[in-house]
């Protein structure tokens, strides 16, 4: 059997502290409540007690010596309680809370002349309304407790959960790859304050996005190092290559020469991607056409469709540059037929293969991963996304149901 769901905002940290203080201030209340009511109730019933049995006694000296008795004072009182009458006609003296004429009363009562019972009735009422006027001192009292400390428990709580808040969401940024967010909780930059768990895990985190963005930069400085070195002697063997004598070896020699270039240009925009320093111009442009125009140049059998046109302001060389990716990415690693459709501020290119690998729908394209034994460096596809991040836009990628990759891109 399943257990029902909870409404979601049951698990926040300030409920649960809420609930607990709560729960806590109601039995320490009740505890304390009942130890008061308890004590005060047998001190004032004792007392009662006390006085009725002492009139009791002196009742019954002066029943057995003949004397009148006093005013409270009967023998086989009708409105006596049924118990007590009992324990007497059985020879005991008892007490007995009970009520007479509507007032609340001590009775006490005991055994004279035989079987007949003597009672003395005590009036009780002053010390019942001393103990209700203080069960209701004692509710009053610990409700204003309960809510005092609920308040100041809330209070307290809440600061604690809006600096967890605080570093839950500078997580989801860096994780989202804003790696210049800090928390910057001010008990971990003031020595003299002492530093709280919230503050220990605000100060590890901001020490790990340090480290992060650092080993980051390194490794785009370095990737672009690397292909601005390889700039100059690649030119130098393009070149040479060229001087090459027709045949085989030479076009397979400028076949390499010429994939390693790309792979060089590719790693020199990812790296000037990776700085975020990236600026659009842009202007308005025909989708439709620039489908067609990027089709052109791809030197490809790829449909296009457009059924209207649509005009969208973007720069045109970082879109042709996404559409070329993907129009090269499903040929190279789908099957025909591939079409390109543009339906409003939407263009999607699919094919019919066997679709995307699991790893790149769930997570996203990654760099120098392949599947399957595809040829290339996974690099075509990471461009995309970065460019369509500058421009602003959204691509999904997908498998469709029937088979065959879908990449959506959603322009703004």
């Amino acid at each position: 059997m399943r257990r029902p769901a909870l409404p979601r905002w049951t698990g926040a940290l300030a409920v649960k502290a809420a609930v607990f203080i709560t729960v806590m201030c109601c039995g320490l209340a009740a505890l304390l409540g009942i130890l008061v009511h308890v004590s005060v109730t047998n001190q004032t019933v004792g007392q009662a007690r006390e006085l009725a049995l002492a009139r009791l006694k002196d009742s019954t000296s002066a029943f057995e010596a003949g004397d009148s008795l006093m005013r409270d004072a009967a023998v086989d009182p009708p409105d006596l309680p049924e118990p007590l009458r009992e324990l007497a006609a059985a020879g005991e003296r008892g007490t007995m809370v009970g009520e007479r004429h509507g007032r609340a009363t001590m009775w006490a009562a005991g055994p004279v002349d035989g079987d007949r019972t003597l009672a003395v009735a005590v009036d009780y009422s002053q010390g019942k309304r001393t103990i209700d006027a203080l069960d209701r001192a004692i509710l009053w009292s610990s409700a204003l407790a309960i809510g005092v400390t609920l308040l100041v428990g809330a209070f307290a709580v809440t600061r604690v959960t809006r600096r967890l808040h605080t570093t839950a969401q500078v997580a989801r940024r860096i994780s989202a790859g804003d790696l210049d967010a800090r928390v910057g909780d001010p008990r971990t930059k003031d020595p003299s304050r002492p530093e709280d768990e919230v503050a220990a895990v605000a100060a590890a985190l901001d020490s790990m996005a340090s480290s992060l963005q650092g080993k980051l930069l390194s490794e785009q400085r370095f990737t672009a190092d690397v292909a601005h070195e390889l700039r100059t002697p690649l030119t130098g063997l393009h070149a040479a290559a060229e001087l090459l004598p027709p045949g085989r070896p030479t076009e397979l020699v400028r076949d390499r020469v010429a994939a390693l270039r790309t792979l060089t240009e590719d790693l020199l925009e990812i790296s000037r991607l990776d700085t975020g320093r990236e600026r659009l111009e842009l202007d308005t442009e025909d989708l439709g056409a620039l489908a067609e125009r990027v089709v052109r140049a791809s030197g490809t059998d790829t449909e296009v469709v457009a059924p209207r046109d649509t005009r969208v302001e973007t720069d045109r060389r970082r879109l042709e540059r996404v559409l070329g990716n993907l129009v090269a990415n499903a040929h190279g690693h789908g099957a025909p037929p591939v079409v390109l459709t543009v339906e409003g501020p939407v263009v999607t290119v699919r094919d019919h293969g066997e679709g995307y690998p699991e790893y790149l729908v769930e997570h996203g394209p990654q760099r120098f991963r392949t599947e399957g034994g595809s040829k290339g460096h996974g690099l075509g596809l990471t461009i995309a996304v970065g460019q369509a991040e500058v421009l602003g836009a959204r691509l999904v990628f997908r498998n469709a149901a029937d088979g065959g990759a879908v990449a959506e891109l959603t322009l703004p």
